[in-house]
């Protein structure tokens, strides 16, 4: 027994070494990983300026062969030459954002109200399309792009489900929350007439938002993926008799005419969109009306719930949202998203994430934003 002992005390001795060596060894690999992707930037202004381009497959090989050979041990030599191509990758896309600036990700196509919000906030930036709000979160985790704008929340039909439980699932943060005002209209092929309409084609959440116009006018519903999609669709089929509910920028960008303007129900349609990217801003937690966005599960214990909202109040954060979604993988359980006033970051914000993990399953500080409108 007391041989067993000593063996286990010993073992956790190592086990406390080995970890205090990798902290030291981590923060000596952070100031290296700095000053390489410094010497990045002057490659890339080299590049840049002599147009060079920034793949050099030759150059790539050469580095990974040479590097590989300075581990000896040959296990570690090929999890070591992963850490070499994965260190190239990052100082590519690290080039590519120095050479064509910011890429922003959104889901939808040009003229979608994705894009007019990706645009409105990047003007100089390259905005990238995908077919799904997934494909876009991924493109900024996986460092294809830089931001993703994403569609959280509209006044009329409510949260973006799909996107909530992308966030709640995924390593981004949320650095900034926008406003943007949409205006729906009625867009069709030139000389169409809006007494000959019979058919309207658009996003269910369009198509809902704007249900009052189309009774009165008597048409016929047809689902499309976007706005935007929707209002291409109506340009190529170049019928007098079917429009798209879309928005002006698409109107102008397929050529379409805008026979209705605001046919939106409510005056006040406004859908905010979340900024995410792959690093937290602790600046904009710190900047006056801010607002952070937790993500937790709670224990499944009799006034659990109840426990950590008191929590959040008691540190003086005042809950300005709160929703519940159910967890895929779990029938009949759930996760909440709140938004709440204050800097996370300060004393009392880290002694409410420590009461808060107590009775908490899963705690996830999603990041701080300040609230503005586009």
């Amino acid at each position: 027994m007391m041989e067993d002992k000593k063996r286990i005390d010993i073992m956790e001795q190592k086990f406390k070494e080995a970890r205090q060596v990798i902290n030291e060894v981590d923060k000596e690999m952070a100031q290296l990983f700095v000053k390489r992707m410094k010497a990045v930037s002057d490659i890339a202004e080299y590049k840049m300026a002599n147009g060079v381009p920034i793949l050099d497959a030759k150059r790539e090989r050469e580095v990974i062969e040479k590097n590989a050979e300075l581990i000896d041990d040959e296990i570690i030599r090929g999890y070591y030459t992963n850490f070499i191509q994965e260190s190239m990758r990052l100082s590519k896309q690290y080039q590519l954002y120095l050479t064509e600036g910011r890429r922003v990700a959104f889901s939808g196509i040009e003229g979608a109200f994705a894009h007019i919000a990706a645009s409105r906030l990047f003007p100089q930036a390259k905005k990238v399309p995908f077919g799904n709000f997934k494909d876009a979160y991924d493109s900024v985790v996986n460092g294809d792009c830089d931001v993703v704008v994403l569609p959280i929340e509209n006044s009329a039909a409510g949260e973006v489900g799909q996107v909530t439980d992308i966030i709640f699932n995924g390593s981004l943060y949320i650095n900034g929350m926008v406003d943007l005002a949409v205006r729906h209209a009625l867009v069709a092929p030139h000389g169409a007439k809006l007494e000959d309409i019979k058919t309207v084609v658009s996003h269910p959440q369009a198509l809902n938002q704007c249900s009052k116009f189309i009774k009165q006018h008597s048409m016929k519903e047809i689902s499309y993926e976007n706005t935007a999609l929707a209002a291409e669709y109506v340009a190529k089929l170049n019928d007098p008799t079917v429009a798209a509910i879309a928005s002006e920028d698409s109107a102008k960008k397929y050529g379409l005419d805008i026979l209705a303007d605001g046919i939106n129900e409510s005056g006040v349609n406004t859908t905010r969109f979340a900024v995410l990217s792959r690093s937290k801003s602790k600046n904009v937690a710190t900047k006056h009306g801010a607002n952070f966005v937790l993500m937790f599960t709670v224990k499944n214990e009799a006034g659990s719930l109840a426990r950590a909202l008191n929590i959040i109040g008691a540190h003086g954060f005042n809950l300005g949202t709160l929703r519940s979604r159910p967890m895929r993988e779990l029938l009949w359980e759930y996760y909440f998203y709140i938004e709440a006033e204050g800097n996370i970051h300060s004393s009392e914000g880290r002694s409410m994430m420590e009461e808060l993990a107590v009775c908490c399953d899963k705690l996830k500080s999603v990041g701080s934003f300040v609230r503005q409108s586009i």
